[in-house]
């Protein structure tokens, strides 16, 4: 379904007169979901409180109307000659905004502060997306049941097309890094409550586009962001399809992965040729609870229970290679650093005269250790390769691959346990990890024709993120690995 068949909310509003010209017995709502006439149907309405304020509302629009939300009151500047201007603007869409990071489980730390000024061109596609985020909330969390089903299948479309994801892309850079986070903690808790709803029903409705990814290109600097709810990502393998420990799922299946890709890049101007250098700057990759502590220890297995990262894979590739005239990568790490502490010892006692006797005790320590994380390099064409692979401490084995045993599982020494409290542990205290570039900082550089100076070259940069679940303190054999694919397009000028 297209984009367009949801309203154009901003239009709508713009073009009606300020209400102290509207007749009072005038009806003023819109169709938000279309419904066949045997169903109620969801409406946003504008309520007049008097002659200079007015309200939103999204109502189910049954006999009975059923108000869902309602917006705070907007005041209107007697002056204006339109519903919408300048000075209710802002304060409608931080209302939108507010609305949607309060249905986050952890409260925000941070306040949206609208700007002074909103991008002309881009404001309708803000606001109605805003507006589009909050229907799409609110239909999950509020609207009755037999509604609920029919909307949020028109209403996962909107986020699936094109238009909108570029929208939402715009909306990101408004509100600003830590409020971005929170508003994509709240989205995506309302679409995890939703799959767990299907799946409970045994549908197989999909969610609207689980993964939410944007990238830029800026002096010297690309980055990719991206987000997804853990319960939306693919299953690679598990060790057992259904588990009935349904509080060890409820804990696996309300967190989301964050991950950020920073790759810095050079262009230098050779007598010859132009080389694209290309490092890594910082790749942090987390895996975020979308509930409270108390509600993860009262319906789940704990906090301590969720998915690591055991491996990212990069793609970054030319997208047009008539130009490009060879490739070029540094070495990739050492193998995985192996330590071996071999110790023996002998005790010799000898007793008084009064009862001879000699006695030997004997012992030896043997103490192994394994570097966690491996990163390597390759080419395919054109194409950089760049793998950071998670090692099992104890055997060496590639963790995303393979399956500790039973023993393992059960031991409570085994190297995967209390992960993220050991001090060896191969992840931040909050269970993610962060490749820097004083560590994997190696190099990739491309030689380009320099006939291509002064243009726009485009790159691509595809990206898959494995997690892994392997019991942490939970006393269970389940084990299953997560897959996310991403794909993004940057720019940079060959100057």
């Amino acid at each position: 379904m297209a984009f367009s068949s949801f309203p154009d909310v901003f239009s709508w509003l713009e073009n009606l007169p300020p209400i102290h010209q509207w007749k009072t017995n005038s009806i003023n709502s819109m169709n938000l979901c279309p419904s066949c006439s045997s169903q109620p149907s969801l409406k946003l309405s504008i309520n007049v409180l008097n002659n200079s304020s007015f309200s939103l509302s999204i109502f189910a629009d049954y006999n009975l109307p059923i108000i869902l939300w309602s917006s705070k009151k907007i005041v209107q500047n007697p002056m204006s000659k339109k519903l919408l201007d300048d000075d209710n603007i802002p304060t409608l869409m931080t209302n939108f905004i507010e609305d949607v990071l309060k249905y986050s489980a952890n409260k925000c730390p941070y306040s949206f502060k609208p700007p002074q000024t909103f991008p002309e061109n881009n404001l309708k596609n803000i606001f109605n997306f805003s507006f589009l985020s909050l229907t799409f909330i609110i239909c999950i969390y509020e609207a009755p049941k037999d509604l609920r089903a029919s909307c949020l299948k028109t209403l996962k479309d909107q986020f699936a097309c094109p238009k909108s994801r570029g929208d939402s892309k715009l909306l990101m850079r408004l509100l600003g890094s830590n409020v971005e986070q929170q508003w994509m903690r709240s989205m995506n808790l309302a679409i995890t409550n939703w799959i767990s709803e299907l799946q409970a029903a045994n549908d197989v409705v999909k969610a609207p586009s689980p993964l939410f990814a944007y990238s830029f290109s800026t002096v010297g600097l690309w980055k990719v962001q991206l987000y997804c709810p853990v319960i939306a990502m693919d299953v690679d393998k598990s060790s057992n399809p259904s588990p009935h420990d349904d509080r060890l799922m409820f804990s696996l299946n309300y967190h989301q992965l964050e991950g950020v890709i920073q790759l810095n890049y050079r262009v230098a101007v050779q007598e010859k040729w132009i080389e694209v250098t290309v490092n890594t700057d910082n790749i942090r990759c987390d895996v975020v609870k979308l509930l409270t502590d108390t509600l993860m220890k009262e319906r789940g297995a704990g906090t301590c229970e969720k998915h690591f990262p055991s491996r990212i894979v990069l793609q970054i590739t030319p997208t047009m290679q008539a130009n490009v005239i060879s490739i070029s990568v540094s070495k990739s790490s050492e193998n995985p650093q192996r330590e071996i502490g071999h110790e023996k010892g002998m005790e010799v006692a000898i007793e008084p005269p009064s009862a001879i006797g000699l006695h030997f005790s004997t012992g030896e320590t043997i103490t192994t250790s394994l570097k966690p994380w491996k990163f390597e390099q390759s080419v395919y064409g054109n194409t950089a390769n760049l793998n950071w692979f998670l090692h099992d401490s104890e055997d060496g084995r590639e963790v995303f691959s393979s399956k500790p045993s039973k023993f393992a599982l059960l031991h409570p020494k085994a190297w995967f346990k209390n992960r993220y409290s050991n001090a060896n542990r191969p992840f931040t205290r909050q269970g993610g990890v962060i490749f820097a570039g004083d560590e994997y900082g190696e190099r990739v550089s491309w030689k380009v024709d320099k006939g291509c100076m002064g243009r726009v070259m485009e790159w691509e940069i595809k990206g898959w993120i494995w997690l892994t679940y392997w019991p942490n303190k939970h006393r269970t054999l389940y084990t299953e690995t997560r897959r996310l694919e991403f794909t993004e397009v940057v720019h940079l000028t060959l100057v």
